[in-house]
């Protein structure tokens, strides 16, 4: 995959999957020996089996909230506060925790359809865009 301008390129494309091609791909792997999926990518070794065969795949946006938290405090000044964090299980079955969206956040519930998001990055040295998660439209779910 070619590097977009003002993306990550080591975590996530502006281009989407197959099945979800209107939202961002993350970009996570996949132990050839077991099939465990993850976010992010990393080549230390498979967190289920230990094996070192691991392959950089793309993870579609979307998936299910399993959990989120509000936090009214943190101990960066980069990230202002109150904000919104969530758990989500992608439909490939990797857990991403990310920012949840501000738009979403009156109506998060566990279990509730998700979608991955870009949004301006504010902080310095991070590029121009920053991926979230929010919730999926009716014509998504």
């Amino acid at each position: 995959m070619a590097d977009e301008p003002g993306l990550r390129p080591e975590l996530f494309t502006a281009q989407g999957t197959a099945s979800v091609p209107d939202h961002p791909a993350l970009l996570g792997g996949r132990c050839a020996s077991c099939g465990y999926t993850y976010f992010p990518m990393q080549l230390y070794g498979c967190e289920t089996c230990g094996s070192q065969d691991l392959v950089q795949v793309p993870l579609s946006g979307r998936g299910r909230l399993v959990a989120f938290a509000r936090v009214h405090m943190h101990v960066s000044p980069d990230r202002q506060a109150p904000f919104t964090v969530g758990s989500v299980v992608t439909d490939d079955g990797a857990v991403v925790r990310a920012l949840i969206d501000p738009a979403s956040e009156d109506a998060l519930r566990p279990g509730a359809l998700m979608t991955a998001l870009l949004v301006a990055e504010t902080r310095d040295g991070r590029g121009t865009d920053d991926l979230r998660f929010g919730l999926a439209s009716e014509t998504e779910a």
